[in-house]
């Protein structure tokens, strides 16, 4: 097992579980319905945008542990981002499913604000909120290493998803990369 302070691509992956984050929308998108693309068609393409991201992340997940690409986290500090989730769906799901997609104008507005919405999660690296990990029961940390003699230890955080409730200092975490900073707790 190696230290997790390793930067290289994995930039799908991060743009897929940016997609993964906002599926939830387009699995509402296709309750609604549009009058505008008949519905094999709008259906097919929310499926697609809910199928695909998931998938990958899925695949991510398998792939990380296939290839073994675990590594340590040292905690110095655990913040719980739970409130993360009720900002994102307040934020961002609501008002999108609130849109009327009664007009090509409408849908091609709600489309530009939606890309919008996938560069500010990339840009921010909020690529790790999704609602079907909180589904299934994991929880999401900010992890600061631990402070030492280097000045620039503990600036940048490590986003942490675990089943965990709570995360402690002092801790040394076996995690699986999933990308250049979010991590999934190695189940034993």
């Amino acid at each position: 097992m190696t230290s997790c302070r390793q930067s290289e691509g994995l930039k799908a992956a991060r743009f897929l579980m940016v997609l993964s984050s906002i599926s939830p929308l387009f699995v509402l998108w296709a309750i609604r319905g549009n009058h505008l693309i008949p519905d094999p068609y709008f259906l097919g393409a929310c499926a697609f945008m809910v199928v695909l991201p998931n998938a990958a992340l899925g695949l991510r997940v398998l792939m990380a542990r296939r290839v073994e690409a675990k590594c340590t986290i040292a905690v110095g500090n655990a913040e719980d981002h739970r409130e993360h989730l009720l900002v994102y769906l307040f934020a961002m799901l609501l008002p999108f499913y609130a849109v009327d997609l009664g007009t090509w104008r409408d849908l091609a507005s709600a489309l530009a604000a939606l890309c919008f919405i996938v560069f500010l999660f990339w840009h921010l690296n909020l690529h790790y909120m999704n609602i079907l990990l909180a589904v299934m029961g994991f929880h999401v940390f900010t992890v600061y290493s631990p402070e030492d003699e280097n000045r620039f230890t503990g600036r940048s955080g490590q986003v942490l998803i675990t089943r965990r409730a709570v995360v402690t200092c002092g801790e040394q975490l076996a995690v699986y990369r999933l990308s250049d900073t979010v991590y999934l707790e190695v189940e034993e």
